[in-house]
């Protein structure tokens, strides 16, 4: 069986943070411990695999840059537009598990990511840990919105410059509804 291509892996973990990455800004920690402990071990197993995820992605772009096709149809100004937009989403990715990894660090207790990985010895640093707490969230919520906007500017691709930039990252299958 031939090994997948870097594109294939990539529009893997595309289509896998998706789902777990809508789930976490409609999801919030109290939302789930509402309904109880194994919902809280879930929560945060899916966590855990978003980060993997993430930090997979970013190892690959630190190795070998961005996988990005070239986009003929786009202005410079666009393509530049679009460049910057594919770096942020890589960085932000890094920068939210970053700050996951400093909740867990400024901490009073040991936090568990998917209830089995220690995320950092706690230094018990309440003020850090709110700190930290804020930054996570808002640079996530702002991730986010870099990512609705992402998204809007790929149909736009798709819709108006009809240049297919959409079957890049859609699955073959899906390409007859494109």
């Amino acid at each position: 069986m031939p090994r997948p291509t870097r594109r294939q892996l990539l529009k893997t973990a595309h289509w896998l943070t998706l789902p777990l990455f809508v789930w976490f800004v409609l999801v919030q920690p109290s939302d789930v411990r509402a309904i109880g402990k194994w919902a809280v071990s879930l929560h945060s197993v899916m966590g855990l695999v978003f980060v993997t995820i993430a930090l997979l992605w970013t190892a690959d772009y630190w190795r070998r840059g961005l996988a990005s096709t070239r986009a003929p149809k786009l202005s410079p100004r666009l393509r530049r537009f679009h460049r910057i937009l594919h770096h942020t989403l890589v960085w932000g990715l890094f920068t939210v598990a970053l700050t996951g990894f400093l909740l867990g660090l400024t901490s009073s207790r040991l936090l568990f990511a998917g209830t089995v990985l220690p995320i950092a010895p706690p230094m018990g640093i309440p003020w850090a840990n709110d700190v930290a707490g804020v930054v996570h969230s808002v640079q996530f919520y702002l991730l986010a919105a870099i990512a609705v906007g992402h998204a809007g500017f790929h149909i736009w691709r798709h819709e108006r410059l009809r240049d297919n930039a959409l079957r890049i990252m859609f699955p073959r299958f899906l390409h007859r509804f494109l």
